[in-house]
C-alpha cells in the first residue's frame, strides 16, 4: 500500500527521492517523508502530512546536499494521519521505512519494554526500535534478528547512522524491486520509480538482505551467501507512467484500453485461435480439471464474476468465484482436479497471495492472471498469463479490468476448444467477436461527452442503483464499484429480478437507476424490471445495444453501444460506466486519481 524508494549514488538524492515519491503517490498519500545523509554524513529526517507536494515545498527552504537517502509515502494502517506517524522512523542508530503490517508489534513492545520510548502509534516504529536494540555494528546480523522476530508482512528500507552511503532492504510479501544503473543504486516498491533511470531491474527475493551503495548492489540469502539476482526488463517506457496531456491518469487509462487489449490478445493468436505456447501453458491444464475456482479482490473479482457467467454455460463445469479475503476461511472444496485462477493487477495483493498458497497446499493447479512480471503471485503460481496493460496509476482500475477480461475470455475459448465444446471454426468466430470489441470501445471513448453531459442528475444524489440480468448483472458490479470509490456516492448493483424481493423499497422519486440490458434472451425481462423502477419515480439511465427497440418513455437517458455478440458487450459497457464515474467525480470536484482512504495495491490484510 505504501510507497518506498531508496537511492545511493552520485546524483542529488533528495531530487530523486522526491520525484520517486511523486511517481509512487498512488500507493498512499496520507503523508510523506525523506531521510538522507547530509554532506557531513549525518542523517536528517523530514516528514509531513498530506501529499508529496507538501514535502517538496518543505524542502524548498533546505539547501543540504545528499547522495544517499530513503523516502516513503504512507497509506495509514497503524495510527492516524500525523507528522509523528509519518515515515521514516528514527530510533537510536536506525532510520527505517516500512510497507506492510507487523502483526505481533504489541507483544514485541511488551517483551522489549518499548512503551516509554515510542513516540508514534505505528507498528513500524516498533520495528525500528527493535532493530536498534539488535544493532551492534553489523547491519546484516541485526536485520536477521529483526525478521526472525516480526510476524506479518513487510518491506523495510534501512539506514544506520554509522554507515553513510549505505541502504539495506529486506522484504516478506510486500513488494520491492531494485536496480543498479549509471545513476547509482535504487530500490522501490514499484517499477514506476525506477523507469526514469533504467528498464532493467530485479525483484528483491523474499527474506534476502539487499545492500545498496553508490557503486553496487549486493544480495545475501537467509544463510548469508552472496547470490545473483534474476534480471528482468520493463516492456514500457517512461511516457506510459505520465499523463501525456490528459487531465487525469484515469481518463488517460480509459483511452488506453483498446491498445491494451491489442497487446494482450494479438500476440496469443495463431490462425485466429488462442495459443498459449509462448506462455508455457499446456492444454493438459485445461483438460485435467473438473471445476474452476476463481479467486480475486475488488475489480479483479468482478472480472471473475463476468468470467463465471461466460465459462460455466460454455464449458458445462462448475465455476466458483471467491473473494480472496474470505477464501482461506471457507474450507474450500478444491482438490487436484480443480483449476484455480487467481487474478491480481499488481501480483502482490496479499489476500489473493494467501489464497493462492492455500490452493496449492490443497493440490490444485494454479493459473495467475497478472500485469506485473516477476510479481510474487506470478512467481508462486504454476502458470502465468500476463496481461499487457502497462502501468496503471489511477487508483480506480480501468484498463486492468479490460485486459483481465480479455485474458479470461481467451482462456475460456481455449478450454472450450480442447475440451470439445468448440470446433475450430467456433473458436475462431469467438475470437473474432472478441476482437470486435476494440473498435466498439473506441467508439464509446469517442462519445465520452455523452457521459459527461448525463451525470448532472447524479451529482446531488446520495444513492445510485445498477440493475441487470445474467452477464449484464456481472457488468453492473464493476460499474457500482467505480462510482462509489471515486464519487463517494453510495452505489449498489442488484440482479434485476431481485428488485421485488426487497430492493425496490429503496426506489423513490429521482433516485438514479442505471439499467443494463444487452442480453437478447432476457431483454424483455429486464425491460419489465426497468418499468417497475420507472413507475416508482426512478431516474433511469438505460444502456442497450444499438439495435434494441425501446419505448422512449421508459428511460430518461438512453445510451446505445455498438451491436455485438451478447457475450462481448461488457467491454464497451465498461467504458460507459467508467466515464460515468469519472465525470461524476469531476463534477463534484473530487480527486479522481487518488480517492480518499484508498490505495492502488493492497499489500496488507
Amino acid at each position: 500500500m505504501c510507497g518506498i524508494i531508496g537511492y545511493s549514488g552520485p546524483l542529488e538524492a533528495r531530487t530523486i527521492l522526491l520525484d520517486g515519491l511523486s511517481q509512487l503517490e498512488y500507493r498512499g498519500y496520507d503523508s510523506a517523508g525523506i531521510a538522507y545523509f547530509d554532506s557531513r554524513s549525518q542523517i536528517h529526517v523530514v516528514k509531513k502530512t498530506g501529499k508529496v507536494a507538501n514535502l517538496r515545498e518543505t524542502f524548498s527552504s533546505i539547501s543540504d546536499s545528499s547522495h544517499c537517502g530513503i523516502g516513503h509515502t504512507r497509506w495509514a494502517t497503524h495510527g492516524g494521519v500525523s507528522d509523528v506517524n509519518a515515515h521514516p522512523h528514527h530510533a537510536g542508530q536506525v532510520t527505517l521505512i516500512h510497507n506492510g503490517i507487523i502483526e505481533n508489534y504489541h507483544s514485541l513492545t511488551q517483551e522489549f519494554q518499548l512503551e516509554a520510548s515510542l513516540v508514534s502509534q505505528t507498528d513500524s516504529e516498533v520495528a525500528a526500535r527493535l532493530l536498534d536494540i539488535f544493532y551492534e555494528g553489523q547491519p546484516e546480523s541485526a536485520i536477521k534478528q529483526l525478521v526472525n522476530r516480526v510476524e506479518g508482512s513487510y518491506a523495510f528500507c534501512i539506514m544506520f547512522n554509522d554507515r553513510p552511503g549505505e541502504i539495506y532492504a529486506v522484504r516478506s510479501v510486500s513488494p520491492l524491486v531494485a536496480a543498479y544503473t549509471r545513476a547509482g543504486a535504487l530500490v522501490a516498491s514499484d517499477l514506476t520509480a525506477l523507469i526514469p533511470y533504467t528498464r532493467n531491474y530485479f525483484v528483491v527475493p523474499e527474506h534476502h538482505i539487499v545492500k545498496l551503495t553508490g557503486y553496487k548492489i549486493s544480495i545475501c540469502d537467509p544463510d548469508g551467501k552472496q547470490v545473483s539476482p534474476e534480471m528482468m526488463k520493463v516492456n514500457w517506457n517512461t511516457d506510459a507512467a505520465m499523463k501525456n496531456g490528459f487531465p487525469h491518469f484515469m481518463l488517460k487509462e480509459i483511452h488506453e484500453q483498446p491498445e491494451a487489449l491489442k497487446n494482450t490478445i494479438l500476440p496469443r493468436l495463431t490462425k485466429g485461435i488462442p495459443d498459449f505456447t509462448d506462455d508455457q501453458i499446456p492444454d493438459e491444464l485445461f483438460l485435467g480439471c473438473d471445476q474452476i475456482h476463481v479467486i480475486a479482490c475488488g475489480t479483479a473479482m468482478h472480472a471473475g464474476m463476468v468470467a463465471r457467467s461466460l465459462l460455466e454455460p460454455l464449458l458445462r463445469i462448475p465455476v466458483t468465484v471467491s473473494i480472496a479475503s474470505e477464501f482461506r476461511y471457507e474450507e474450500p472444496l478444491i482438490d487436484e482436479k480443480t483449476l484455480v485462477i487467481v487474478i491480481s493487477q499488481s501480483g502482490e495483493t496479499i489476500d489473493t497471495l494467501a489464497a493462492l498458497r492455500l490452493a496449492r497446499t490443497c493440490g490444485s493447479r494454479t493459473l495467475a492472471v497478472v500485469n506485473v512480471k516477476g510479481s510474487t503471485i506470478a512467481r508462486e503460481s504454476d502458470y502465468v498469463l500476463y496481461t499487457h496493460a502497462g502501468p496503471e496509476i489511477a487508483v480506480a482500475s480501468t484498463k486492468a479490468y479490460s485486459v483481465q477480461l480479455a485474458a479470461l475470455y481467451m482462456v475460456g475459448c481455449r478450454m472450450a476448444l480442447v475440451r470439445g465444446r468448440f470446433t475450430g471454426e467456433q473458436a475462431s468466430a469467438f475470437l473474432a467477436g472478441l476482437l470486435d470489441v476494440i473498435p466498439a470501445m473506441e467508439t464509446m471513448i469517442s462519445r465520452k461527452d455523452e457521459e459527461k453531459n448525463l451525470v448532472t442528475h447524479l451529482l446531488s444524489q446520495h444513492d445510485t442503483f445498477f440493475i441487470g440480468r445474467g452477464l449484464d448483472y456481472a457488468f453492473s458490479l464493476e460499474g457500482a464499484l467505480k462510482l462509489k470509490e471515486i464519487s463517494y456516492i453510495h452505489a449498489e448493483a442488484y440482479a434485476a429480478g431481485e428488485l421485488k424481493h426487497g430492493t425496490i423499497a429503496l426506489i423513490a422519486s429521482g433516485v438514479p437507476v442505471i439499467a443494463i440490458a444487452t442480453q437478447e434472451h432476457i431483454f424483455s425481462k429486464t425491460m419489465s424490471n426497468v418499468r417497475e423502477v420507472k413507475a416508482r419515480g426512478a431516474f433511469v439511465i438505460l444502456v442497450t445495444q444499438e439495435h434494441a427497440s425501446v419505448d422512449p418513455d421508459l428511460a430518461d437517458i438512453h445510451i446505445k453501444i455498438p451491436d455485438l455478440d451478447d457475450r462481448f458487450t461488457v467491454f464497451p459497457i465498461a467504458v460507459v460506466l467508467q466515464l460515468i464515474a469519472y465525470y461524476t467525480s469531476i463534477g463534484k470536484n473530487l480527486d479522481v486519481d487518488q480517492p480518499r482512504n484508498l490505495a492502488k495495491s493492497v499489500t496488507v490484510e
